[in-house]
């Protein structure tokens, strides 16, 4: 039944049921209280009224006995002129001696004699003593000490709340408690209904309104995501509520944000597929037309046309292969493929290495090569064939496009932690307009993507194997060539 209940009339049953258990709590409390003040009340003035009785009236015959009969009498008068006492005497042992009580009232003959001592010695009131028309009951009491020749000879105990006026009290009290049931009942309707109508404003409305721009976002998915993404946060929340509104449009501009980014990484794949299809069909459709010359007009072509024909084609069949051959390289660096295999090595050695293989074309095209490596290095903790091939990338590019008589040059240097190395050419540079995808998969959507680039998929492999070691590459600004610079952590 609860479970069908909405979260405002949930909330409004918990508080209207507390407020009716805490009622009930006060209500016993003060009843409870209202009782130990009024015994209290009725024992304090009430305290002297025994031994009154014992100093004004003749308890005891000339022989120091107690007369029955006599007291009977005394004690009907008595609480015919007070009927809410009931007088008694009690001998020193407990027992009941003498009482004016009714035929078959008397339930107890004995009764304790600890509170009437506690009485007697100055106890806090309310002291409750044995009720002797009753097997239970305890009631508060006056009493004072009967002597004779004196020494103790009984106790007048007067219970100061009798049968009659425990009747009018029980009365009183069962139409008290039903009042304030009542009364209780009335004000837990009444605080419940208000606390129904401020949770409805307060907490649920704003919660259901939060719950309505969820559930947008399932009928208009990412539309619906974006929209909540563009509302303002609220610096300063007051409630929860508003916590929880602000974490939503948070959320919702990180999946918009990631969106954004997958939706931008899927149309680079459909660019970078349509580059690649158009470079690869390119070399394709020349080495498959050379080959088709040199199939249908071989017996007519001379032997220094056919050696030209094939020398193409096979220029052609290296660039298909050298593409694909970065293809496969580039995704597996992408997907987790390769994995570095890191080791302690010497980076100026490496370098010179690596420029002893170009020592044969940088003099055949007439280029020189200065490698700037100032002091001792530490060693760098990486793989040592990614490192080798982002330098030979990087300086087979510098090769290529530096003219005859140019210089290029290869500077390594620690700076911050990170081991830096900048290779620079003297060549013609490259163009601003492609600086800012130099790095980035080629698309054939842009206009410069059918020229030929500085280093094609290379610079990106480069930059993949780099980031895989937590390093990275730029492009420097330079007055004249190109100027790179990657980093690796030591």
């Amino acid at each position: 039944m609860i479970s069908h209940l909405t979260l405002s009339q949930r909330l409004s049953l918990l508080f209207s049921a507390t407020l009716v258990l805490c009622m009930f709590v006060a209500c016993g409390v003060q009843l409870y209280s209202s009782k130990q003040y009024g015994d209290a009340m009725v024992q304090r003035l009430s305290a002297g009224l025994a031994q009154q009785i014992v100093n004004s009236e003749p308890l005891l015959d000339n022989q120091g006995k107690a007369n029955t009969e006599n007291l009977k009498s005394l004690f009907d008068r008595l609480m015919t002129l007070n009927p809410s006492v009931e007088l008694y005497v009690v001998s020193p042992q407990g027992h009941i001696v003498a009482d004016a009580a009714p035929v078959g009232h008397m339930k107890r003959q004995t009764i304790d004699l600890t509170p009437l001592n506690n009485y007697l010695s100055g106890a806090a009131f309310p002291v409750y003593g044995d009720d002797p028309r009753s097997l239970d009951q305890r009631k508060v009491f006056s009493v004072a000490p009967i002597l004779l020749n004196g020494n103790l000879h009984s106790y007048l105990y007067i219970i100061l709340q009798g049968e009659d006026l425990n009747a009018l009290a029980n009365t009183a009290w069962h139409k008290a408690l039903t009042d304030a049931i009542v009364g209780s009942l009335l004000l837990a309707l009444l605080f419940g209904s208000l606390a129904w109508w401020l949770v409805k404003k307060w907490v649920t409305r704003p919660v259901e309104q939060l719950t309505s721009e969820v559930n947008d976002l399932e009928q208009d998915s990412i539309s619906a995501i974006k929209s909540l993404a563009a509302r303002p946060v609220n610096l300063a929340p007051e409630n929860e509520v508003e916590l929880l509104r602000n974490t939503f449009i948070e959320l919702s501009r990180k999946i918009a944000s990631q969106w954004d980014q997958l939706a931008d990484g899927d149309r680079q794949r459909r660019e970078f597929i349509a580059n690649i299809s158009h470079d690869l069909r390119t070399p394709l459709t020349s080495l498959l037309g050379y080959l088709e010359t040199l199939s249908l007009k071989s017996a007519t072509l001379s032997a220094e046309e056919q050696n030209q024909y094939l020398a193409i084609a096979l220029r052609q069949g290296q660039k298909v292969r050298h593409l694909s051959q970065q293809l496969f390289e580039l995704a597996r660096l992408e997907h987790g493929g390769i994995k570095p295999q890191r080791e302690r090595f010497a980076m100026a050695e490496l370098i010179s290495d690596v420029a002893q293989k170009f020592e044969l074309t940088t003099q055949t095209r007439q280029l020189r090569m200065h490698i700037d490596v100032p002091g001792p290095l530490p060693l760098v903790y990486a793989d040592v064939s990614m490192i080798e091939r982002v330098v030979t990338n990087l300086l087979d590019n510098a090769v290529r496009h530096t003219p005859a008589g140019g210089e290029i040059l290869l500077k390594v240097w620690q700076e911050n932690g990170l081991l830096q190395v900048e290779v620079a050419d003297s060549g013609s540079g490259i163009e601003r307009a492609l600086r800012d995808d130099l790095f980035q998969r080629p698309s054939a959507l842009n206009p410069q993507a059918s020229r030929e680039n500085r280093g094609g998929l290379g610079l990106l492999i480069v930059k993949r194997m780099l980031e895989l070691h937590g390093g990275g590459i730029r492009l420097m600004d330079s007055v004249s060539g190109a100027r790179f610079r990657f980093f690796v952590p030591l």
